[in-house]
């Protein structure tokens, strides 16, 4: 007789099945695990052989087969832990085998017989509730599995009271979802002092959704700035937090609290010594990058040219596309990466390029060397480029006088509303991933905005992608203005922004 439970091996974000195997013959006494598992797996062997003699449960004296089908998927993970032993134990009768078979398991076994939490319990309940299946997991995956109400959660301590769950004996309640994390304690742009402009900038990002690249000496507030994006932007919506709740699980990374589920945009600040595994994503499992953990959030990178060249050139196609394809041999998978870029950078390497009582004496080549680390393909894809000039010792001393992040945050959930009702579910609703005849339809400019357009183009040399993301930007100013139409202002204004300071 062979006994079968499911379980999932991950690729990439996707959960794909898995039918654990277990077969009893006759023969010496062995314990074989086949189906291309890698050493975690294969050490559940004296995981399980452990936690079943902890609870009274010896291994029979016959071989012991445990094959992982599909044959050639990669399986990686302790969380196959708990799916090897539930096909032993209903080999063995301990549990009836119609019990288990309505169910996908994914665990990993203490030598007690506890269940420990792992990583993508999350994406697994999304994988049973599409096939129609409940989820067994470990008590504390329940909180976070429970997020997927479609889907039966059997939230277990241990394998002890699994099994009594099966008999019958005392069965396991229904896990409650992990809490609402809501926006709060974030950092507010009342904080700011002076910086109109590039106040302005960071407004416009937020509401089309816009990449920018801050310029500026030491101390001017980049990273201020950069870092106060996300209290202007809206929540997640419920589908997006469910995606990047996601990533997140398998990332291993909790959102603070249990299962629980963040409304929060992601913010991620990568220091300049990150490799390309890092932040593109990797490894020998593929496992998700900055990029990928950024989804839906804002990605900053400090210090921009500081970073290796190879490292940065690997973010052109994601910053297109909206998600990236790693590729290893033994891999193939693809995450999401759709983020807003904020970068900032010094005119020089000493900072103080514009300032000639202070600029080295290597002035200016060295501020157009230090700016050449930076491609120009990878500059053409930012659609904001802005000065940020140092804040003067008597701005400091006011009182800040500037518009707070809650108000700034209203007129940019109004803009992307407006960008989601022109969607009206045809097409990206956020400006900066419209294209083709969305983007036609969308940003069409007037008679004078388009002359505008045509000149600035002809005089900057703006590349196909480059007009097309003025375009983009005029959009979403207008968007922020309540115009339909988009205007010589709108126009005017982003191609303000697509300038290269210095």
């Amino acid at each position: 007789m062979v006994s079968r439970v499911q379980s999932v091996a991950f690729v990439g974000v996707e959960a794909r099945p898995v039918t654990v195997e277990c077969a009893l013959t006759p023969g010496l006494p062995a314990f074989n695990l086949v189906g291309l598992p890698d050493k975690a797996v294969s050490e559940a062997r004296e995981r399980v052989r452990a936690a079943l003699t902890a609870i009274g449960l010896g291994l029979p004296p016959q071989r012991i087969t445990m094959n992982l089908s599909p044959a050639d998927l990669p399986k990686a993970g302790s969380h196959f832990d708990l799916p090897i032993a539930l096909a032993l134990m209903t080999a063995l009768g301990v549990v009836p085998p119609e019990e288990a078979a309505g169910y996908v398991a994914l665990g990993e076994l203490a030598l007690d017989g506890s269940l420990r939490p792992v990583q993508g319990a999350l994406p697994a309940a999304l994988a049973a509730a599409g096939g129609g299946q409940g989820l067994i997991c470990p008590a504390g995956c329940g909180p976070e599995a429970a997020w997927v109400g479609a889907c039966e959660v059997l939230a277990a301590p241990g394998l002890v009271d699994l099994i009594n769950h099966f008999a019958g004996r005392a069965p396991l309640g229904a896990p409650e979802p992990g809490p609402v994390i809501e926006i709060e304690g974030q950092p507010d742009l009342l904080d700011v002092k002076g910086q109109e402009t590039a106040r302005r900038a960071i407004e416009v990002a937020a509401a089309g959704g816009h990449h920018l690249l801050m310029v500026g000496e030491p101390g001017s507030g980049k990273s201020m700035l950069a870092r106060r994006i996300p209290s202007i932007l809206p929540p997640l919506s419920p589908a997006e937090a469910l995606e990047v709740a996601t990533i997140r699980s398998l990332a291993a990374e909790s959102a603070g609290q249990p299962g629980a589920m963040s409304r929060v945009r992601p913010f991620r600040d990568p220091h300049h010594t990150a490799s390309r595994a890092a932040l593109v994503g990797g490894g020998t499992q593929a496992k998700p990058g900055e990029i990928s953990l950024a989804h839906r959030g804002v990605l900053f990178l400090d210090e921009l040219p500081e970073f290796d060249p190879r490292v940065l050139e690997s973010l052109r196609q994601p910053l297109e596309t909206g998600e990236i394809l790693v590729s290893r041999a033994n891999a193939h998978v693809t995450y999401p990466a759709r983020f807003l870029l904020a970068a900032a950078m010094n005119p020089c390497r000493c900072g103080y390029l514009t300032d000639a009582g202070r600029a080295c004496s290597r002035a200016p080549r060295c501020g157009s060397a230090y700016t050449a680390k930076i491609s120009g393909p990878l500059l053409d894809r930012f659609d904001i480029r802005l000065e940020v000039p140092p804040v003067t010792p008597a701005v400091l001393a006011l009182p800040s006088h500037g518009e707070g992040s809650a108000k700034v945050g209203a007129r940019v959930a109004e803009a992307r509303g407006a960008q989601v009702e022109r969607a009206n579910g045809h097409g990206p609703a956020c400006n900066a991933e419209l294209e083709g005849a969305a983007l036609d339809r969308a940003a069409e400019p007037d008679a004078p905005g388009l002359a505008l357009l045509q000149a600035a183009a002809e005089r900057y040399r703006y590349s196909a992608r480059g007009y097309h993301r003025v375009l983009r930007l005029a959009r979403t100013i207008a968007d922020l203005d309540g115009a339909v139409a988009v205007g010589r202002v709108h126009v005017a204004e982003a191609v303000s922004y697509r300038r290269m300071p210095g």
